[in-house]
């Protein structure tokens, strides 16, 4: 019983004591259009487990988001890193990559079909405890993963790592089922304040159980290790808000789970 009670506190604190971590390539659909996502688990973990859903930056499905689903299937969850461009839809430079999140910023329907479909996927799958599914996205993802909580769907809560805010149906956050965790860059100037305050407005609006942390200092794509260092970019990677975000997830998810 020891034993037991060690594992689940060591699991609960962000590590699977033993974790194996396996990951495959999967293909799914929306409509006509086919899909690959990426999912990642603990192989030593047998049954089913809560799950997280990622959506993806502004590029697409990279080796930057199946990193991260790595790091959440070492803390026990059944991750699926979603695919909302297609299968071989990536983006290599900024201009490619602003005219495909353009193209789902601006159909929402769309967006949030796609986001729909690698969710119901992920419930789908064998390992995953259907009642206990969160979201997280990272930029354009967390722009997906708000949309997703906005289209009513049946999770227990969203996180958007320095993510667009805005909506062009506000309304909609009345339709949001579970709780809403918005981790934002306070020195961003891709989501300038107006836009945060609508957001938060919103959020009270709708009587949503929400939180917004904003990091001092921090930038747009605070977490992604790859933006460089200079803030004066607009993007750019910075450490403390990294961590400190990461951990503000991982209490999130005590608290959801």
């Amino acid at each position: 019983m020891k034993w037991i009670f060690g594992f689940v506190c060591l699991l609960i604190g962000g590590v699977a004591i033993g974790a194996d971590v396996k990951t495959e390539t999967v293909e799914y659909k929306q409509g006509d259009t086919t899909l690959e996502g990426f999912i990642a688990y603990d192989g030593a973990q047998n049954g089913k487990r809560p799950a997280v859903l990622i959506a993806h930056q502004w590029k697409g499905l990279t080796d930057y988001e199946k990193k991260r689903a790595r790091m959440l299937a070492e803390m026990g969850y059944n991750v699926l890193a979603i695919d909302v461009y297609g299968k071989g839809v990536r983006a290599d430079n900024p201009k490619d990559a602003a005219a495909l999140a353009g193209k789902y910023k601006a159909d929402r329907a769309l967006l949030r079909a796609r986001v729909l479909a690698g969710l119901e996927f992920l419930k789908a799958n064998e390992r995953t405890d259907a009642r206990r599914v969160a979201a997280v996205g990272y930029c354009f993802g967390g722009t997906t993963v708000l949309e997703l909580a906005r289209s009513g769907a049946e999770i227990l809560g969203v996180v958007s790592f320095h993510g667009a805010l805005n909506t062009p149906t506000p309304e909609d956050a009345s339709r949001i089922k579970g709780k809403v965790l918005a981790l934002h860059g306070a020195d961003d100037p891709f989501v300038p304040a107006p836009e945060v305050a609508a957001f938060e407005e919103e959020m009270r609006k709708a009587h949503v159980d929400w939180q917004l942390v904003a990091y001092g200092g921090a930038v747009h794509s605070f977490t992604d290790w790859n933006a460089g260092d200079d803030a004066s970019k607009g993007s750019a990677y910075n450490e403390k808000a990294d961590r400190r975000s990461w951990e503000a997830m991982k209490a999130f998810f005590k608290e959801i789970f």
